[in-house]
């Protein structure tokens, strides 16, 4: 009995993992399921970043794509890479204030985020807004996945990884141009062309998400300190 009970589900298992693979495959692709799934993904994006990075997280897990292409690539030291993330995500924030945005023409102070200006009690919500939305959120969504489909759709070829990059990164300014006007489209479009590029370069994803928490985290420093405007004429008067 118990032999002829494995049997069976033996044979149900192995009767299963064809129309498994074929629904992974249609998910991997751009047919109508593949084309769903990318835009049920863009739905989330639109309630908010972290429900889209959950959605491609299943997405990856379902269509049985590996990991790796969407960049969650395991470093060989964790420690390095926090580090790396860290700093690298605050010395871009300072070059961007000091130097990068005054040439621009923007303000100096950021008026879409001013009410955090002295106020403890918005802190807890900031927080959580620039390491799980941010962080998390929006480099799982407009880096790692959106490389992963563009890359399909273009190749591999520098050429093609140059457009994904542009497009990304333009993609990615324009959602912050509703809440933060222009200065915060370009600056958005900055900091998408430079992630963008390291992760077209490097493949790897973890190092980018703790800079760009890193990033916002600082101009949460500085706006709730009230340095923005000290700190954007630090070289331009």
């Amino acid at each position: 009995m118990a032999e002829s009970f494995e049997r069976s589900h033996h044979r149900e298992v192995v009767s299963s993992t064809p129309a498994n693979d074929k629904i992974a495959s249609r998910l991997r692709g751009f047919g109508p399921i593949g084309i769903l799934a990318i835009l049920i993904i863009l739905g989330g994006n639109f309630l908010t970043p972290p429900l889209s990075a959950i959605l491609v997280l299943m997405w990856v897990k379902t269509s049985d794509t590996p990991w790796r292409e969407i960049g969650y690539v395991p470093p060989r030291s964790w420690g390095k890479t926090i580090a790396t993330g860290i700093v690298f995500g605050v010395a871009l924030k300072f070059v961007m204030k000091a130097m990068v945005m005054p040439l621009f023409g923007a303000p100096p102070i950021n008026q879409a985020y001013h009410f955090v200006t002295g106020n403890p009690a918005v802190i807890p919500m900031m927080i959580y807004t620039m390491i799980v939305i941010a962080g998390f959120g929006e480099e799982t969504f407009y880096r790692g996945w959106m490389f992963e489909r563009l890359g399909k759709l273009f190749g591999q070829s520098v050429f093609a990884k140059i457009a994904i990059v542009l497009i990304t990164s333009v993609l990615f300014a324009s959602v912050h141009y509703p809440e933060q006007g222009i200065p915060g489209a370009e600056q958005a479009l900055m900091t998408g062309l430079i992630f963008g590029s390291i992760f077209a370069v490097t493949g790897q994803i973890f190092m980018l998400m703790i800079a760009h928490a890193a990033f916002d985290l600082t101009a949460l420093w500085m706006i709730y300190y009230g340095l923005e405007t000290r700190i954007a004429h630090l070289i331009f008067q």
